[in-house]
């Protein structure tokens, strides 16, 4: 165990920004958490025990990185910005079970990475503190499937945060809720002060917790097409679901029809906002248009 302070500790943040004279990359939003009691309780919300291989995404100097290293029996962290790699290599001297990968996490085939790494030893976690610029194409990108995870447990904008949780009805449901919630059961576990950063962001984060659900009784035959159809039911939030489902399909008298008898199969109004409806009955839309030869 390392005699010198947590790298994430405040005047070590800027010990280690001033000696190697960094500063946050707002293209790459950049920013560094330095309140331990976050990373304390980050770590608590992804459950990790000593017998966990871990993912992280944008390690940064290395302040989360440490915290996960010290719970966890491996880390794999990847950071896409080169100016870091000596810096994580000094920072995380002290811990012989962290790699850091230096590429993008979108561009990497984690698949291949974790058979080489991890052997296919479970489990395997993902803990990050996502940058806000790229958050949501990072988690699709993660829950495509071409990789399992037991848990991801991440860090974002709180709005988005709170997009991800959102309940139907709600001002924040919408299709990324949709996609997120078929295959997870999504929680926030705490809000996060800008405060708690060097530098400060403007918006306040969230840490949210997504659990992969078991035994998915109403299954979509295409989780792509599902994603697709989705979108397209929430093109325009303020116009009904009737009026998307033209844009999706078209406003042919025949298409029209075979629509308006799949909203009656399913009692659902066609004046009803896309925000109503829940995902059980997103997947039931998607799974009988498909079979009507219409996905």
């Amino acid at each position: 165990m390392p005699n010198n302070p947590d790298i994430a500790s405040p005047a070590r943040t800027q010990a280690i920004l001033n000696r190697f004279h960094l500063s946050a990359k707002k293209s790459l939003g950049q920013n560094f958490l330095t309140d331990l009691n976050v990373l304390s309780k980050i770590v608590d919300a992804a459950h990790l025990t000593k017998d966990d291989n871990v993912i992280e995404i944008g390690p940064g100097i290395g302040g989360l990185t440490e915290y996960i290293a010290r719970s966890s029996k491996q880390v794999l962290a990847f950071e896409i910005d080169q100016s870091l790699l000596p810096v994580l290599a000094e920072t995380l001297s002290p811990y012989d079970n962290v790699e850091v990968i230096n590429q993008d996490i979108l561009q990497a085939n984690l698949p291949a990475i974790i058979d080489e790494k991890f052997n296919n030893e479970r489990p395997i976690k993902v803990v990050a503190n996502l940058p806000y610029y790229i958050t949501t194409p990072i988690i699709l990108d993660l829950l495509k499937g071409n990789a399992e995870f037991d848990n991801i447990t991440v860090m974002m904008q709180k709005e988005v945060a709170q997009r991800l949780e959102a309940k139907p009805g709600t001002k924040d449901y919408g299709s990324l809720s949709v996609i997120i919630q078929y295959l997870n059961d999504t929680k926030i576990a705490f809000e996060v002060s800008r405060k708690a950063f060097i530098p400060a962001p403007k918006v306040d984060s969230a840490i949210v917790t997504l659990e992969k659900r078991e035994n998915i009784e109403n299954e979509v035959y295409d989780e792509a097409a599902f994603a697709g159809f989705v979108r397209g039911c929430f093109n325009h939030r303020r116009k009904t679901l009737w009026n998307n489902l033209q844009g999706v399909f078209g406003k042919d008298e025949e298409t029209k029809a075979n629509v308006q008898s799949v909203l009656e199969e399913f009692n659902i109004a066609p004046s009803i906002r896309p925000e109503k409806l829940t995902v059980d009955q997103y997947v039931d839309l998607t799974n009988r248009f498909h079979e009507k030869n219409m996905l």
